[in-house]
Formats: structure tokens, C-alpha cells, sequence
């Protein structure tokens, strides 16, 4: 399943990860009279292979909206809508109180786009496909404490499978990164000793590991040294073909990461109105312990009308019909019940006091 996956997902997790989508398709008069609207939008690299897809398909039924996402990280997306040097941002870690107090165009929202897990990866030569790994141990790697494959705290919850005498090396993020975000509060909710010397957010102070840039760049570092481990949102690590270790959920249940554990986690979690959550360490036998969601982030208030309503409507199509790409791409489909109250939120964006989206 994950092989016919991954050849889908061939050419959209490589390169500059940036999508310009102008001139596609054919025009028809009447578009051609239609006033061409171009969006910008940045941020996570997480959700960027389904954006970019949604993107596209938009695109076929809407030929005078321009859209151009560039996945830069989720601490760039924030910046850049906070700035407004963009129309939308889009990231992994929800915006806190002082983010949203410093936006320059007032109130912005977060709307959930789409939900994942987060793959916990490694690159142990001739070594398991099948690697467990609890909590503990995971914040101790990370922290440095573990330094070695074949420490007994691994070898534990691993019998019969032969760990090799290698170091350790952890890749991480080196930007501003929503896939940070998830993990490391995933690390703080399972690890008082994550939460008191490193926390959570989407760029903290790594007590060890080499950088990448994106999810994609943590990706290729795995890929190039033997012995490491990282963490990456689950179609990069099916795209290269990296191993993933099935993790300890809260109920003790071994899972590994997949769709259904990503659904399972948000299915049991209370989300408030405002939609900023955390998925991690989520109760539930089915649950994966490392989930999260992607939000949209634009302002309640939009100064240009059409670009307002060109962007409120891309984003009611990408909650509704836009998520019938989502498996194909190894996210998992939002809930209805959620789907339902974030239309609602849509309907609250206005110019000039008047609804955008009808």
C-alpha cells in the first residue's frame, strides 16, 4: 500500500517547495472578463504536499484564482500573515495569545485544513523494521541521555532483535516548524525533564542533533547517516522510504503512525471554539501519540474584497471537497462534526462589515 503511495506521491515532496499556479488550464470568454484574483499564501511543510494537490484541483474549476504557497516552515508562515506581507499563513502549531496580539490586520482565525502524524524515523543499517520505542526512551534520545542503539532501555522493549553498536544521531528541524511543535509537545506532555530544561514550540534549544530545513531536509539527513533518528509528518517519511518506529500510546498500546491513529487521537480530544488544540498523547487505544492538526491563518477582516472572498471560498471547498485527496496523500479526512463548525467560522470573515462567504 505504502509503495503505490509512494510513487503518488513522487516530484510533489522534492524541490523547492514552492507552487505558482498560473496559466493552467484553458479560459473560457466569460473568465476571461472575470477579474483574476492572485492569493499568497506560506508556512508548513507538513501539509504542504496536500496543499499543493488541493491547489491544482481548485485551480481546474476556477481559472481566474492564482494561488502561490510556498512551504517555508510554520514560523515563517506565522510571521508573514502576522506582517501581512502574505494572504494566508498556514502552520502546525497553533498562534498563541502574544503572537495574535502582535498581528498587524487584527483578529486572525485558525481554521483546521487537515490532520496528521508525525513519524518518528531512522536509518539503522541491515538493522529492525519494526523498531518499539516508549516514551521514556524517545525523550531521552532527543535529550541526549540515550546514546547508543544497543542501550539496554531500548534492547528492553525490543526482544530477540539484534541492535548494532552505533551512536545515535538525531536530525532535527533548524527553522521555525510546526512539525517541532507537535513533537516537542508531544516530548513535554510524556517527559518532565523534556518540558522543564527544553518545552514546546515550533523552535526550541536542541540539547542535541543535526539540523534540517523543512520536513524534506530532515528527511534527506536520515536518509544520509546511518545511525540516526528523526522526526518528520508521515507521507515524507513514506516518500523515502525511511522506517518508522511504532510508539507506546497513553493507553500502553503499541501503535504506529497512520491515518486511523490520527483520526482515533482527534476523535478524542474536546476542541474548543477557538480551534487551537493539541492532539499529542490523546487517550484512546487506537490513538497515535503524535498528531496534529494544520490550521489556515487570515484575518477576520478582509481589507480586499476579492481576495477576501476568493480565499474564503478556497477554503470552504478544501475543508469540504478538498478532502477527498487526503488519504490518497496520507493525511486523514477532518470530522464531519468539525468540518460543520469551521464553515461557521468562515461565515464570520467580512469586508466591510459584509460576509465573504454566503
Amino acid at each position: 500500500m505504502f509503495a503505490k503511495k509512494s510513487k503518488f506521491l513522487t516530484g510533489i515532496l522534492t524541490g523547492v517547495l514552492a507552487l505558482s499556479l498560473v496559466g493552467c488550464g484553458t479560459s473560457t470568454p466569460s473568465e476571461e472578463k472575470a477579474e483574476k484574483v492572485n492569493l499568497t499564501g506560506a508556512g508548513s511543510t507538513f501539509a504542504y504536499p496536500l496543499l499543493n494537490q488541493q491547489i491544482e484541483e481548485y485551480r481546474k474549476n476556477n481559472l481566474t484564482i492564482m494561488i502561490n504557497y510556498q512551504g517555508n516552515g510554520s514560523g515563517a508562515g506565522i510571521k508573514q500573515v502576522s506582517e501581512q506581507t502574505i494572504d494566508f499563513g498556514a502552520t502546525d502549531g497553533p498562534m498563541t495569545d502574544e503572537q495574535l496580539k502582535a498581528a498587524k490586520g487584527g483578529k486572525i482565525l485558525q481554521i483546521p485544513l487537515t490532520l496528521g502524524a508525525v513519524a518518528v524515523t531512522y536509518n539503522i543499517p541491515d538493522g529492525p523494521k519494526d523498531l518499539k520505542l516508549n516514551p521514556s526512551v524517545l525523550a531521552d534520545i532527543f535529550l541526549g541521555t540515550i546514546t547508543n542503539w544497543n542501550d539496554k532501555r531500548i534492547a528492553t522493549d525490543n526482544p530477540g532483535v539484534t541492535l548494532p553498536d552505533l551512536k545515535i544521531a538525531v536530525a532535527r528541524r533548524s527553522d521555525g516548524s510546526g512539525t517541532t511543535y507537535i513533537f516537542s509537545d508531544y516530548l513535554s506532555s510524556i517527559s518532565p525533564d523534556w518540558s522543564s530544561k527544553v518545552g514546546k514550540g515550533t523552535s526550541v534549544n536542541w540539547p542535541v542533533g543535526i539540523g534540517g530545513k523543512g520536513n524534506a531536509g530532515v528527511a534527506g539527513a536520515i536518509t544520509q547517516t546511518p545511525g540516526s533518528i528523526g522526526y518528520v509528518e508521515l507521507a515524507y517519511a513514506v516518500q523515502n522510504n525511511l522506517s518508522f518506529a511504532t510508539l507506546q500510546n497513553k493507553e500502553g498500546k503499541w501503535v504506529a503512525p497512520s491515518l486511523k491513529g490520527a483520526s482515533a487521537a482527534a476523535d478524542a480530544t474536546k476542541i474548543p471554539d477557538d480551534m487551537r488544540v493539541s492532539l499529542v498523547n490523546a487517550p484512546g487505544a487506537d490513538s497515535y501519540p503524535i498528531a496534529g492538526f494544520t490550521w489556515a491563518l487570515l484575518y477576520q477582516d478582509q481589507k480586499d474584497k476579492a481576495k477576501g472572498a476568493a480565499l474564503v471560498n478556497f477554503l470552504n471547498w478544501s475543508i469540504h471537497e478538498g478532502q477527498t485527496i487526503s488519504e490518497g496523500l496520507l493525511y486523514a479526512k477532518l470530522p464531519a462534526d468539525l468540518v460543520t463548525r469551521e464553515e461557521a467560522i468562515l461565515k464570520t470573515i467580512t469586508n466591510e462589515g459584509q460576509p465573504l462567504l454566503k
